[in-house]
C-alpha cells in the first residue's frame, strides 16, 4: 500500500523555529520528525511514500531526496500554499492510486505499529467504508476530543470522546468532491461519512504526542533521548 505524510503546514505555533525550518524537519531525539515516520513505515514494509509540502518545501525535498537511503520511494506533491488536510490529499490523489492509502500527520510522534495498516486497508475496501481512524485518549490541551468510538464504528458525538491521532486510512472516494488545488478540511468529509456509518476506527493507548509547540518538541526530545 501507499502512505502519505502531511508536511505542508506553516507551523505558526512553532515559530520562531519554523521561520527558517519546515516543521517536519525539526529534530527530536537526534533526527527530524518526518524521518521517524519514514523509518517506521519502511520497517512495516510500506515503502511507497508521498510527501506534500508548501512552506519551505524545497528544504524537505533536499533533506529526504528520493527516499533511497531510508529504503523508501518518496514522491512529492508540492502546493503553492497549504491546501488544508483534505485539499492536500485530493491534490496528491494521482500519486496515491485507486486503492485505500494511509495518511500520517507529519507533526505527531506515536508508537502505533504501522504494520497494522495494510490489512486494515484491505478490510476497509472489503467493507465499503471510506475511512479508518486511529484515536487516542484526549491530551490536556484537547480535553473535549474529536470523535466517539463504539465497537469499531466512529461517530461525530458520543458519551466518550477521543482525539484523532492524525493516523488514518482513506478510500480515494472520500475526496471525490474536492477539486484539485482547492483548500478543504478533512473533518467535514469524515463527519459526512460517519452519518453513513462509513468510518471505522480503533483506540491506541500507547505513546502519542501532537508536537505542535516548542515546549512539546523539547519534551519529545527529552523522551526520545531517555533524559
Amino acid at each position: 500500500m501507499q502512505a502519505m505524510i502531511l508536511a505542508a503546514g506553516r507551523g505558526e505555533r512553532m515559530r520562531p523555529l519554523t521561520d527558517t525550518t519546515p516543521k517536519p524537519l525539526l529534530p527530536a531525539g537526534g533526527k527530524p520528525l518526518i524521518v521517524w515516520h519514514i523509518e517506521a513505515l519502511t520497517r512495516a514494509g510500506i515503502r511507497d511514500i508521498v510527501v506534500n509540502h508548501a512552506h519551505l518545501g524545497q528544504q524537505i525535498e533536499h533533506a529526504l531526496g528520493d527516499g533511497a537511503r531510508f529504503g523508501a520511494r518518496i514522491r512529492y506533491s508540492p502546493e503553492t500554499e497549504a491546501l488544508e488536510t483534505a485539499g492536500g490529499i485530493a491534490q496528491a490523489l494521482p500519486l496515491l492510486g485507486a486503492t485505500p492509502f494511509a495518511v500520517i500527520n507529519g507533526d505527531i510522534a506515536c508508537d502505533y505499529d504501522f504494520a497494522r495498516l495494510p490489512p486494515l486497508a484491505g478490510a476497509l475496501r472489503a467493507s465499503g467504508r471510506r475511512a479508518h481512524l486511529v484515536l487516542v485518549p484526549n491530551p490536556p490541551h484537547h480535553p473535549r476530543g474529536d470523535f466517539a468510538l463504539r465497537g469499531d464504528n466512529v461517530s461525530a458525538a458520543g458519551e466518550t470522546m477521543l482525539t484523532f491521532s492524525g493516523i488514518g486510512i482513506y478510500d480515494p472516494a472520500l475526496f471525490a468532491a474536492v477539486p484539485r488545488g482547492a483548500k478543504a478540511k478533512l473533518a467535514p468529509l469524515l463527519r459526512a461519512a460517519m452519518e453513513d456509518n462509513a468510518v471505522s476506527g480503533e483506540r491506541h493507548d500507547g505513546r502519542w504526542m501532537d508536537v505542535g509547540t516548542p515546549e512539546r518538541l523539547a519534551e519529545l526530545d527529552r523522551l526520545l533521548r531517555g533524559l
